[in-house]
């Protein structure tokens, strides 16, 4: 499993975005199922206005179950939460906190993103040891 952080989603259904044809052609390789957060959907709908065709395209792209969504329970919300206090200094938004915390709950650690400095710095917990994000890009 992948999970995709916003400015892929962002970039695959802008054709405008200057990261757009490097998204396509990763995308087009990957075989592992993909699956999000509604803070990343939400961001990536907001930075590709509602009203908009590219909107429209992501919506017909989850819609076709060519993406997934993961949803917090109480628990990971509480972790999200201490993550961004543990790289308050970084900062980290709730968007990227959910990833990494659904990477936790999911047991993996491989994201598709854009944003290799933020994700390269974040570490996914596993028992005792906080390993690196694998970066899909």
């Amino acid at each position: 499993m992948i999970l995709v952080d916003t400015g892929p989603l962002v970039a695959l259904f802008d054709h405008r975005d200057a990261q757009h044809d490097r998204c396509s052609r990763v995308l087009k390789r990957l075989r592992e199922p993909l699956k999000t957060t509604i803070p990343v959907l939400t961001e990536g709908f907001y930075m590709l206005r509602p009203e908009s065709r590219e909107s429209d395209r992501l919506r017909d792209f989850i819609e076709r179950r060519g993406l997934s969504l993961w949803f917090f329970d109480e628990g990971s919300l509480h972790r999200a939460f201490e993550l961004m206090e543990l790289y308050a200094d970084h900062p980290m938004d709730l968007a990227d906190a959910s990833l990494v915390a659904a990477a936790e709950s999911l047991g993996t650690r491989k994201v598709f993103t854009i944003d290799r400095k933020d994700f390269e710095t974040y570490r996914v917990r596993r028992g005792h040891r906080h390993v690196p994000m694998e970066i899909v890009c």
